[in-house]
């Protein structure tokens, strides 16, 4: 095949502006650092670089959604345990006041503190994260969830949305409670069954804790009414099985089986003709903290007259003491389950931290110069292009014309 001078020469240009090219190419990616500029560059390599690119976001984004929750995680955390301190300093006081030396000056004092843990512990119920939303308003989040209502009761007008973030591509996260939660609410587990006398009883009669024979016992989930018919004989009325009345020997004292006799209870001193008292499941009794204190801190306020007026203030002392117990353990749940969500999210902030770098890493491999492997690259380019500059200004002098010529 032959080859006229213009092809051949056409041919050594074209070689020569390629070099010159890759050699531009080459000191580019040096200059910036960036080896895949365009896709054009690596096309296979652009498209890895973008869905790394997109990981690398939502992963960011991930990052910030589980710094967010853990915020507002701590944040209830903290307060739950304010919350325990003030209720463990209301059963402090609520002991104190079963001293039977106390007189009523000495209990209407009590009353008064526990008045101030009440405000104590509804500015907690009022407390806010870092960002100044409520920590227990669910979805209200700007709007205090307690406030004191018209009758001088406190009210919840928070509502019962749960706030939950997304901290993975499978997981999203509950990163508060609400106040009727925490501040309204039984944990069935580990309650315990509230025993209460009626306020208006006359006789001296004491109801004591219930204590559980048979835990499997499903009657223990009932309400039972024991209802004396003299000092001496009750009747005991299974309130939520309806059935009939139950007629007993009472002896001071001494246990009354309930139900199947899965749990029993005492009572103590001498009743009257019609003095009631009632047994029900925690989650059946009044479960609103704030009610509850306010029950006590009346009976507290109330003058005892005689003997049956200080059998219905250890009573009312009793049912508080089971019900501040209730909440106790509650807001203890809570607090673990928070815990045990701060627990996950720091799990996954570590996989997520990893994966982030390791989708940095690979994302860098695609786009990052290899100032070792493009130095040389272009170091040999250059060799390349020199001889071939070198080389066609040598051949380029072989022509028929120069031999005439000499």
């Amino acid at each position: 095949m032959r080859i006229s001078t213009t092809q051949y020469f056409g041919m050594n240009v074209q070689t020569m502006d390629d070099q010159q090219a890759t050699l531009a190419q080459l000191y580019q990616q040096l200059s910036s650092g960036v080896s895949l500029a365009t896709p054009s560059d690596n096309p296979v390599g652009a498209a890895q670089a973008v869905q790394l690119s997109m990981q690398g976001a939502t992963l960011s984004q991930y990052s910030d959604n589980q710094n967010t929750a853990l915020a507002s995680l701590q944040s209830e955390d903290s307060s739950l345990s304010s919350i325990a301190n003030v209720l463990t300093s209301i059963n402090t006081q609520l002991v104190r006041a079963g001293d039977g030396t106390l007189n009523n000056g000495d209990r209407g004092a009590i009353a008064t503190q526990l008045k101030g843990l009440r405000d104590q512990l509804m500015g907690l119920a009022n407390g806010t994260d870092g960002s100044g939303n409520y920590l227990y308003a669910g979805y209200q989040a700007a709007t205090p969830p307690f406030a004191i209502n018209a009758s001088g009761a406190v009210q919840y007008y928070g509502d019962n949305g749960v706030q939950h973030v997304q901290v993975s591509g499978t997981r999203d996260i509950a990163t508060g409670d609400t106040g009727r939660a925490v501040f309204q609410s039984i944990s069935p587990a580990g309650s315990t069954p509230v025993t209460t006398g009626n306020p208006a009883n006359t006789g001296t009669g004491t109801i004591g804790n219930v204590s559980v024979i048979n835990p499997a016992d499903p009657t223990n989930q009932h309400q039972y009414q024991i209802q004396f018919t003299s000092p001496t004989t009750y009747n005991l009325t299974d309130i939520t099985a309806g059935t009939p009345p139950t007629a007993g020997a009472y002896t001071s004292g001494q246990a009354i089986l309930l139900g199947a006799g899965g749990q029993s209870v005492t009572i103590s001193g001498t009743p009257n003709l019609n003095d009631t008292f009632a047994v029900m499941p925690a989650v059946q009794s009044s479960t609103d903290v704030f009610a509850n204190l306010d029950s006590v801190i009346a009976a507290l306020q109330t003058p005892v007259l005689g003997s049956g007026g200080q059998a219905n203030l250890t009573n009312a002392l009793g049912t508080a003491l089971t019900q501040m117990h209730n909440t106790l353990n509650n807001v203890t749940t809570i607090q673990t389950s928070v815990g045990g969500r701060e627990q996950e999210i720091e799990a996954l902030q570590a996989v997520t931290q990893t994966n982030s770098l390791q989708t940095q890493s690979n994302l860098a491999d695609l786009t990052t110069t290899n100032l070792t492997q493009v130095i040389s690259k272009y170091t040999m380019t250059q060799f390349s292009l020199q001889a071939a500059q070198q080389g066609f200004s040598m051949i380029q002098k072989l022509s028929l014309f120069d031999y005439i010529g000499n």
